[in-house]
Parts: C-alpha cells; structure tokens; sequence
C-alpha cells in the first residue's frame, strides 16, 4: 500500500483544555482516530505527530508510533496543518521511510469511519488528485443568508433568493474536518491542502460534528452512540 497516517495532535488547546485526550465515552478521543486508522488496514503505519509527552504516551498505548516529537516552530497557534505535514514527511525521509500516500486525521475525530477513509483512498488513487477530504452539505441554504444593517434590521443577504423554493436553490459545502489524503509528492510541491486538483467525499450531518466548545462535544458523543447503536 505505502500509506502513511498521520495524526496531528499538538498539546495547547484553549477552548477544550487537553481537548486532544480529553475522555470520550470512555476513552481518550485520540484513541478514535487511531483505531479507526489501525482497523482500516489502508496504512503501513500509524503516526501521531505531538509536542506533548503525555499525548505521546497515551498514542503509543492505543497503537501508534510516535517516530519523532514535533518542533516549538510547528506547535503553535500559527502553525497550519500543512506545515506540520511538511515537517513530518521531510523528517520522514530523512529517516529513510519513503511513502507514496498519506492521510492525516485529526486527533478530535470520532465519528471518522473506515468506510470513509476507504473511500477517499479509492478516490485518490483512481482519479489522480492532489487531496481528498470528506464533505459535508450546509443544513440550511445559504443563499438565503440573514444579516442585521446598520439600523439594526434583519435583511437578506441576497433578497432575489426571498421566493425561492429550497430545492431550487443550489447545494453548497463545508469541510467535514477530519482528514484529508495526499499524494505525498504532489503535496511536497504544492504544500496545500486544498488545490485546484482536490476531490472529495460526501458525508451526511450524523457523521460530522466540529468540536469547538462542551456543546459540540456533548453533541459529537450523542451523535456517535446514534451511529454505533446496536
């Protein structure tokens, strides 16, 4: 396969303190991602790239390697995935492991399935992209878009969309935010995530939760005993 995943999961969080191990349902959320990237068996291995020695430890518990830790340069607010990527799979070839595909998953993703990343990988590999990321429809139009003026009023963004009907209206998406493959060569070239050769997968509301503050936790555990009832 030479597949590469990586898990990007750095210490600081300010919203969701230690949100990257933070317990849910039972476990670090971390262990999520790294199980999910373990069961897909689509990697040669399994990585998490951190500055954090507890995050570290609780990564290898749960199945990873953790080759190297990460920079201070790379382990702060302003620094992009892409430049954690870049610092990974430089390092990585420094340290004689070459790869021609990889996959980094975010560490605060536990509704990712395998089925998911099995489909970005066929897409990837089929098609010849860039990247694949997973996608999600917006839930209500937004062309229909709300804003307060100067005065205070509410008034339509666009108000030529006031009388049409919904179905009418075209479908727009937002980045589902938790993982995105790349063609390990075209990415060290372009060192972007999202290029002009970028393909992506489709997935529904109950599969995507972004997880900012304790409501979206709460809400990303609920949705995931919805998905994994028995």
């Amino acid at each position: 396969m030479n597949n590469l995943a990586i898990i990007t999961a750095r210490g600081g969080s300010k919203r969701i303190p230690r949100k990257n191990i933070k317990d849910f349902l039972g476990k670090p959320i971390i262990a999520y991602s790294i199980q999910t990237a373990i069961d897909s068996g689509l990697f040669d291995e399994v990585m998490v790239s951190t500055d954090n020695l507890e995050i570290a430890e609780i990564a290898i518990k749960y199945g990873a390697n953790v080759p190297f830790m990460r920079t201070s340069i790379n382990s702060n607010d302003h620094s992009s995935t892409a430049d954690v990527l870049t610092e990974v799979l430089e390092q990585q070839i420094i340290n004689g492991k070459f790869y021609k595909n990889a996959c980094c998953i975010y560490p605060t993703a536990p509704l990712i399935s395998v089925q998911s990343l099995s489909d970005g990988y066929l897409l990837l590999t089929s098609k010849g992209y860039d990247t694949v990321f997973p996608i999600c429809a917006f839930s209500y139009p937004i062309l229909r878009t709300l804003i307060l003026n100067s005065e205070g009023k509410v008034e339509m963004k666009w108000p030529e969309n006031l009388v049409k009907r919904s179905q009418d209206l075209p479908t727009f998406y937002h980045d589902s935010g938790q993982f995105y493959w790349l063609n390990i060569q075209r990415f060290l070239i372009k060192k972007q995530l999202f290029t002009d050769n970028s393909g992506s997968i489709i997935l529904n509301e109950l599969n995507v939760q972004d997880i900012d503050n304790e409501t979206d936790w709460k809400l990303a555990e609920l949705k995931y005993s919805l998905m994994h009832a028995k």
